[in-house]
């Protein structure tokens, strides 16, 4: 892997941050940006690196934090901030 952009969290899932970074790229360069398509073309690669993440997370006890804190503080409208 040629930079730091192209590595994952988790060395094992490298493979899929790969293949989702690669699909995403050339989606939004060739159709997004071009106006060709707005639906993300590539949710099945990213499903399959994030579930990758949340294995590694939990092995190293992250993960659990992490669903505490979301508890907590939950991300609010989907993650967008709110008006204030």
């Amino acid at each position: 892997m040629g930079n730091i952009m192209s590595t994952s969290f988790a060395p094992e899932c490298n493979e899929l941050k790969e293949k989702y970074d690669t699909c995403f790229n050339t989606w939004y360069s060739e159709k997004f940006l071009k106006g060709k398509g707005l639906q993300n073309e590539c949710e099945t690669f990213w499903d399959d690196y994030k579930r990758c993440i949340d294995i590694h997370l939990a092995k190293q006890g992250i993960k659990p934090m992490l669903d505490e804190a979301r508890k907590e503080l939950p991300l609010e409208n989907e993650g967008k901030p709110r008006d204030e």
